[in-house]
Parts: structure tokens; sequence; C-alpha cells
């Protein structure tokens, strides 16, 4: 079949299936005489599972790692089952952070009285959180920024 047919068999464009091939994840295309791709009932079946895979947010990294194991008839569950665990495991790590956001903005907006008045407390934390982040740029051993001044010196002196 051509691209445009695997694409609409696997559910996967025409242009993620050429880049899927130009970095390894699925093998480079057979070619006709005019050099049109051609792909097979098994090329269709590694992009249906390559599509679930990023549909379920998993990395390239991690779903080349698990198409390697899924052709690998000799290969552990177990090695597959790390791969989901540690997956799950940066899920379960996203889900708290976009939590803890959605909580605080939901703390704004009932904060707010969405009026004609121009007191906001939600842009009253966003200018308080952009103050505080330029403060922290200025402590000395801020996580991310150069130790400065008396520390810094310290460093140096081997203290």
């Amino acid at each position: 079949m051509n691209i445009g047919q695997a694409s609409a068999a696997s559910g996967v464009s025409a242009k993620m299936l050429r880049y899927y091939e130009s970095i390894g994840l699925l093998p480079k295309a057979a070619r006709t005489e005019a050099g049109y791709r051609v792909y097979s009932a098994k090329d269709v079946n590694t992009l249906r599972f390559i599509r679930r895979a990023r549909d379920l947010g998993l990395s390239i990294e991690r779903i080349k790692l698990l198409v390697g194991l899924w052709k690998d008839r000799e290969r552990s569950s177990a090695d597959v089952k790390r791969v989901a665990q540690e997956h799950v495991t940066e899920l379960d790590a996203r889900i708290l952070e976009l939590t803890a956001m959605r909580d605080t903005l939901q703390e704004l907006a009932d904060a707010c009285h969405g009026d004609h008045r121009p007191e906001c407390p939600i842009l009253r934390d966003l200018e308080g959180g952009a103050q505080a982040a330029a403060s922290r740029a200025d402590l000395p051993n801020h996580v991310g920024t150069p130790m400065r001044g008396a520390a810094e010196q310290q460093r140096r002196a081997g203290a």
C-alpha cells in the first residue's frame, strides 16, 4: 500500500510516518520503480503500535525501546513492565503538578470579584510571583543561579 493508504489504515499522518522512518522507529519503506514508498501490513501494524504508544504519552525513546521489545520474542515481560511503570511514575508526578496548578488557579479565580473594579488577585499573584523569582535570583546558593558574594568566596577558599 502507498503512504496515504498506510496513513489511513494506521491513523498516523503521512508526515509522521516519514518522520518515524527517518529516525529509525519504522524500517525504511520499500520503493516502487517510480520511487514511491510501499508499506506492508506488518508496517501498518507497527504504525498502529506506535500510534497507541503515543496516545498513552510515551516518548519516542520509550517507544523505540518498546518496539524493540515487542519484536524480540526472547524478551522478558518484566522489561516491558519496567518501561510502563517508569512512565506511570512520571505521569503521576505530572498529575500532581497539574493538580497543584489547577488548585492554585481556582483559588485565585474564586478570590477574584470578576466585576468592573480593577483590583484582581490573579494579576497580583502573577506579579508577586515574578517579583519573587527575581528576588530569588539574587540570593546566594539559589538552585540554578551562580553563588555570589561571601558564599562564593567561601567556596573558592575551600571552607
